[in-house]
């Protein structure tokens, strides 16, 4: 790695990486009642303010990496104002980080925001979120299953080599649904989400090991087997995730379904960092808060320049915020300094009113 690309994280950040790094996070209370798909976070003391626009602007910030693997899997979906119910406007963010090849996560990136649109205007009434996504995740692992079996649908990406069909392929999917009021996170796999509360680290998602006690007695029930293989458990030896859009091959015992949480939203809201497991297997809940947190309270973090005068930049980014952009750029480096060895996706949203 040049020695420019450590030389923000040893300028501005050379706290962060001396920072422990076990999760001693917030438990999350689905984090307590893993069998519980659906969990409302109402532990902070002040409630959102009811005079909130009604047309929230998003603020985020992204970066992607291949990092150190040979292709980029990870895909990553922003789609502000993509809804709007009755009484407000909805912003979509999600990751997606694929396996196998490219093309499940690809899918999901262009076409889950459309059926989550689709499953909030086909609502008569008051939203059900659980049953909604569940139905959306579910919608759009049997697209990608469909996809994967045309003749066409491989043949721009190396999954033509597999045979017969394109089913050895999938996806993690983690997807926050913002309104005012509300953040609706739905997780599949093991990408994660994470909201920083007044400085506290509350994870929104939990992790789908194919070793997570729930998750293997499932597998179990269905009759796989969770095999430790190459220093990971995994699905048949196989997966190293429980629950995946796409893996046709692994049903019944890799599922697409997701767990949901609902999580009212608070004054004490700061961010939420929604990121590929590229970030967390090297970088923990609450120092990934921290970085965030410092991001936007400084409002900007120089870049370090190129030896040819123009912007230094090692990822492929998009943003609407330069603080939120700063932040994602800085958790990239971070995670790639502490030798991620897998892409590495990072998507910040700001949740900030008073700015």
């Amino acid at each position: 790695m040049e020695i420019q690309q450590l030389t923000l994280i040893a300028t501005v950040a050379s706290s962060i990486i001396s920072l422990p790094e076990n999760n001693n996070s917030k438990p999350h209370q689905n984090e307590v009642q893993p069998k519980t798909a659906t969990t409302t976070v109402t532990t902070s003391k002040k409630s959102f303010r009811d005079d909130v626009l009604e047309k929230e602007s998003s603020r985020f910030g992204l970066t992607v990496v291949c990092g150190r693997r040979r292709d980029l899997e990870d895909a990553v979906s922003v789609k502000p104002s993509f809804c709007k119910t009755i009484c407000s406007y909805l912003h979509f963010y999600g990751v997606f980080d694929g396996h196998g090849c490219s093309h499940v996560a690809t899918k999901c990136k262009d076409r889950m925001h459309e059926i989550v649109k689709e499953e909030v205007e086909n609502c008569e009434e008051a939203i059900l979120w659980k049953e909604m996504m569940m139905k959306s995740f579910a919608r759009i692992d049997k697209d990608v299953s469909e996809w994967s079996k045309s003749a066409s649908s491989c043949s721009d990406c190396r999954c033509h080599l597999q045979i017969p069909q394109c089913d050895a392929a999938g996806s993690t999917a983690v997807v926050a649904v913002v309104a005012p009021d509300k953040i609706v996170v739905s997780n599949c796999g093991d990408s994660r989400a994470v909201l920083c509360r007044d400085g506290v680290a509350i994870p929104l998602s939990t992790d789908h090991k194919p070793d997570r006690p729930d998750e293997l007695k499932r597998i179990e029930n269905a009759g796989g087997r969770v095999i430790h293989w190459d220093g990971v458990m995994r699905v048949l030896g196989v997966l190293a995730m429980s629950r995946a859009i796409g893996d046709d091959y692994l049903k019944p015992y890799v599922i697409p379904e997701p767990e949901v949480t609902v999580t009212e939203r608070t004054d004490d809201d700061e961010c939420l960092i929604i990121a590929s497991d590229g970030l967390w297997d090297v970088v923990s809940n609450d120092v990934v808060c921290h970085v965030a947190r410092m991001c936007l309270r400084s409002e900007e973090v120089p870049l370090p320049p190129r030896s040819d005068g123009s912007p230094f930049n090692v990822a492929r980014g998009e943003s609407s915020d330069k603080a939120c952009s700063d932040a994602s750029m800085l958790l990239t480096k971070l995670a790639l300094a502490r030798r991620s060895s897998d892409n590495v996706s990072v998507l910040v949203v700001d949740l900030r009113r008073d700015i």
